[in-house]
């Protein structure tokens, strides 16, 4: 039997054959994971907010709220676990008598340095040794809500404010605004590896995703289902994110969306292990950070 192919068959055969190899990411696309996947539980935990890993030394960082909000009350610190979920140091990061801890946020790591986003600026820690090396001061501006930190590979930092909708940049130690008047206010960011800029997680219910370049261009990535998004990472050309609206972590790529997980509570600012492809989720009024194992081995 002799088949022909038409233009349309040809594209519809170019799309799988992409959507196939994209898809090799080596995560389990196909079912919608329950409970089943979690493989470690991390308790004993005060209002984990966000989960970092770090590739280098194989661990988990997780910031604990204690008690979250604005409060200046110097309780708060950085949890370090391996990768098997085991807490190694509960107050592995505390802050200094003059700079210390309230109520850490989103994380980010640049060498050995992590950047924990707090009340009342930016921290700078050690991560083999926990000690504090740098404390951003933010008290010139009339901040909001400090949430989660990124940065570009020349170590220029960037900021997101949920309470003002703006973005703060750091350079070097010079701290400044660099977007405001955002339609949403933005929770999560992250570096786009696929285009180099920044995304923003769209809060207070939107759910249209912003990226922006270095020279503050502003542009729409893309409209997804869910809402109330906290963290946001990527795994190639997957985006996964969280979202508080129904208890998700979704996963998106062009023309693609779907429920990855049912989360067992409203997740914050999840973190991956690249070396397995787990995701660590971190519950702020369960107290406890679950790690799922998405992979498809």
């Amino acid at each position: 039997m002799k088949y022909i192919v038409t233009p349309a068959l040809l594209f519809i055969f170019l799309f799988w054959g992409c959507t196939a190899q994209e898809d090799n990411i080596g995560i389990d696309l196909t079912t919608v994971q329950d409970s089943t996947s979690i493989i470690y539980t991390i308790t004993g935990l005060d209002g984990p907010e966000a989960v970092r890993f770090d590739p280098d030394q194989n661990v988990y960082f997780i910031s604990n709220f204690t008690g979250g909000g604005n409060t200046q009350d110097s309780t708060g610190f950085i949890t370090k676990a391996n990768s098997e979920g085991r807490v190694t140091e509960l107050k592995f990061m505390t802050g200094t008598e003059d700079a210390p801890l309230h109520a850490p946020r989103g994380m980010y790591i640049t060498g050995e340095t992590l950047w924990v986003a707090d009340v009342l600026g930016i921290h700078g820690f050690n991560t083999s040794t926990g000690s504090q090396t740098d404390f951003i001061d933010f008290s010139e501006f009339q901040i909001g809500f400090l949430n989660d930190v990124v940065a570009d590979q020349n170590g220029v930092l960037y900021v997101t404010d949920t309470g003002t909708s703006k973005v703060y940049e750091i350079d070097g130690t010079e701290v400044s605004v660099f977007l405001e008047d955002l339609a949403h206010a933005p929770n999560g960011i992250t570096l786009n590896p696929n285009s180099g800029k920044f995304l923003l997680a769209p809060w207070n219910g939107g759910q249209t995703f912003y990226e922006f370049n270095s020279a503050g261009e502003l542009e729409e990535f893309a409209t997804l289902q869910g809402g109330y998004f906290d963290g946001i990472e990527f795994i190639g050309t997957h985006l996964f994110s969280a979202s508080q609206a129904d208890s998700s972590i979704r996963i998106y790529r062009p023309m693609k969306e779907k429920v990855l997980i049912k989360t067992t509570g409203r997740p914050a600012d999840i973190g991956i292990n690249i070396h397995k492809n787990h995701i660590a989720v971190p519950y702020i009024a369960l107290d406890k950070v679950e790690i799922w194992d998405i992979s498809n081995q």
